[in-house]
């Protein structure tokens, strides 16, 4: 017997941007894969399932993967809008961040934001920040798969005081998660501004070893690569590669600010990107050469970037945002369409993270990772074909939210955790911040 079958769907399986739709189809899932799907004329008579969901009038899509945000940063949300970025770094969240980040703000506001996530039908994140061990913790108590990263930084931080252990720290992070299932651990190296070329260079020795990722920022702004050039004459990809810490392991986040030899180096090594449009906008940080990415095969996905920053981690807007931005950047309507935007939210994030034997599709064996999408809602009338889903959708139109084959969300109700006691606990941390 199955443990879930869903029927009458509208499939969109996203196996390639050229995938048909199937419609009506089926998906059968078994434990935590899937075990079948296809068209509902070809599903036998016999099959039966613990659970059926009956999907008419639904979309059913690869669950969306996040490449890059912070989670606990949901307290620090409008905190400091409408400032450019080393300012509302070091004169707003630093600050705060000294101040207010525990083991119990970051489970917290972890657990908010991975109800946010789930709501808006993001069935996988990439995850970087301090007491790490806490937001895997909540993403574990949530359902929701992850990438989590430690943190390490050149300056004391939570967690860890003496940044000469901020190594060692993101290495007895990753040793202690090593054997979950759903979370995977992973390293995060804030920038290279704030990080020393011999931390660098021993992050990615200790991530070598673990056989894990490395996350950085990079390239992020003009005044980052300026930073960069007076100081090693190197722009931001060419010192990393000089220090050797690009490789297929290495996941460089933002890459604004690059020319056509980084863009090469970046291909060369095998490195993938995770592009962040709308926080990208919101500090005037400028336009990633997203299409020169993929025109060299770079591994590219999709990211929000924190709630400080953007502040949503709905990946249903940042999709409509990176599809309108690039095409207004290179005043060209043809530029990014939106088949190949929903890949880079599915197939192009799990390449990104190294999960694409796992999960980014609807393939039979593959984790049951995936979103049921109303299409009954008049922002979805009529629904011609998937691109709508990049232009009308957003995170409020998915129902049900499926990770390792556990039903997490149901008509719009998180099951796996109270989110009232969670909003709750969040505004407590906030009240204490404002006093």
């Amino acid at each position: 017997m199955d443990d879930l079958l869903i029927i009458n769907a509208m499939l969109l399986p996203l196996t390639s941007a050229a995938a048909a739709i199937i419609h009506p189809g089926f998906v059968r899932i078994k434990g935590d894969r899937i075990l079948q799907l296809g068209a509902m004329v070809r599903l036998d008579a016999g099959v039966a399932a613990r659970r059926t969901l009956d999907a008419a009038g639904m979309v059913v899509m690869p669950g969306l993967i996040n490449g890059h945000t912070h989670a606990p940063m949901t307290l620090f949300r409008g905190l400091a809008d409408d400032l450019p970025l080393m300012t509302w770094l070091q004169e707003h969240i630093f600050p705060a961040e000294a101040r207010w980040v525990t083991p119990a703000m970051v489970y917290w506001c972890a657990k908010l934001a991975a109800a946010e996530m789930l709501r808006a039908g993001t069935t996988c994140v990439a995850d970087g920040y301090f007491h790490e061990e806490a937001v895997a913790a909540a993403f574990l108590d949530a359902g929701l798969r992850a990438v989590a990263a430690q943190g390490i930084i050149d300056f004391p931080a939570p967690g860890v005081a003496d940044p000469a252990d901020n190594v060692d720290a993101a290495a007895r992070f990753i040793e202690n998660w090593r054997k979950d299932t759903l979370i995977r651990p992973a390293a995060f190296c804030h920038s290279p501004y704030t990080c020393s070329p011999a931390t660098l260079q021993q992050a990615k020795a200790m991530t070598r070893r673990l056989g894990t990722k490395l996350f950085i920022h990079l390239a992020e702004t003009r005044e980052e690569a300026d930073q960069c050039q007076a100081r090693f004459g190197l722009s931001p990809v060419r010192h990393l590669d000089r220090l050797g810490v690009l490789d297929s392991d290495t996941v460089c986040v933002h890459c604004v600010w690059l020319d056509n030899g980084d863009l090469d180096i970046l291909a060369a090594r095998g490195a993938a990107v995770i592009t962040c449009p709308r926080s990208n906008m919101k500090l005037a940080v400028g336009t990633a050469p997203l299409t020169e990415m993929l025109s060299r095969n770079i591994p590219v996905g999709l990211g929000t970037d924190s709630c400080a920053s953007n502040n949503a981690l709905d990946l249903f807007n940042e999709m409509g945002t990176a599809a309108r931005l690039h095409k207004v950047h290179s005043l060209t309507p043809t530029t990014l369409p939106a088949r190949q935007v929903l890949q880079l939210a599915t197939r192009g994030g799990a390449q990104a993270l190294g999960l694409e034997a796992e999960i980014g599709s609807l393939t039979p064996g593959k984790k049951a990772d995936l979103l049921l999408l109303d299409c009954q809602t008049p922002e979805l009338t009529p629904f011609h074909h998937q691109d709508l889903l990049v232009y009308a959708a957003s995170g409020h139109n998915v129902r049900n939210t499926i990770i390792n084959g556990r039903l997490v969300m149901e008509n719009r109700t998180i099951l796996s955790f109270d989110l009232e006691e969670t909003m709750h606990r969040v505004r407590e941390l906030a009240d204490r911040l404002n006093r």
